[in-house]
């Protein structure tokens, strides 16, 4: 039985996974690969493709810039692809982490302020290492996914990360800005419910 070690140390985006994957369909069952990388994009790939073929999966950080990711290799899972395309970004998004935005301005008191207040707020939101899964946004926080608002950008390039944008479609009817929806989806009160019944953790401005 050959227990194989891949030095994938140094290799940009996605030759950690190239190399893997060639070795691995060298390899017979029961075997262990095991593939040194040094940052933590390279151990999420190798991680999903061992998943994709149903291999036996663990990883190490040994150090700063010094990870392991080993397989043990099964009979059978060689032909599968990737479900999903490789990434050479982070995952950035923090799965069960929900952002509520029930109006357009934060706090109470003076209106002006409470809107540059809500700008940086999601400004702020879109800046961190981890992004909130969903954001929901419903009373007068839909005018924010809407056009003009001064947070589409930020909106947008959260959406590009995959956070999934959602506004309430009763609340777009009753202000008339259906048709001025600029990002996201429309959503309804019971998938509003729903979400942060699921979510793990609520983020509120």
């Amino acid at each position: 039985m050959e227990n194989r070690v891949v030095d994938a140390r140094g290799m940009a985006c996605p030759l950690p996974v190239v190399n893997a994957k060639k070795a691995a369909d060298e390899m017979k069952d029961g075997e262990v690969l095991t593939v040194l990388v040094d940052n933590e994009i390279a151990v999420q790939n190798l991680t999903k493709f061992a998943a994709s073929r149903s291999y036996g999966v663990k990883s190490e950080k040994k150090a700063e810039n010094d990870y392991s990711v080993t397989m043990q290799i099964t009979v059978g899972g060689a032909g599968a692809s990737l479900e999903e395309p490789l990434s050479c970004q982070p995952d950035i998004v923090r799965k069960g982490t929900v952002a509520v935005i029930s109006g357009n301005v934060m706090g109470t008191g003076e209106e002006k302020l409470g809107k540059a207040l809500m700008k940086a707020f999601i400004f702020a939101l879109s800046k961190q290492d981890t992004l909130p899964d969903t954001i929901l946004f419903y009373n007068s926080g839909a005018f924010l996914t809407c056009k003009g608002s001064d947070s589409l950008e930020d909106l947008k390039n959260m959406e590009a990360e995959g956070v999934k944008i959602m506004t309430c479609g009763t609340c777009l009817d009753f202000y008339g800005l259906k048709e001025e929806l600029s990002v996201g989806t429309i959503t309804n009160m019971y998938d509003i419910v729903e979400t942060q019944e699921k979510a793990q953790l609520i983020i509120r401005p």
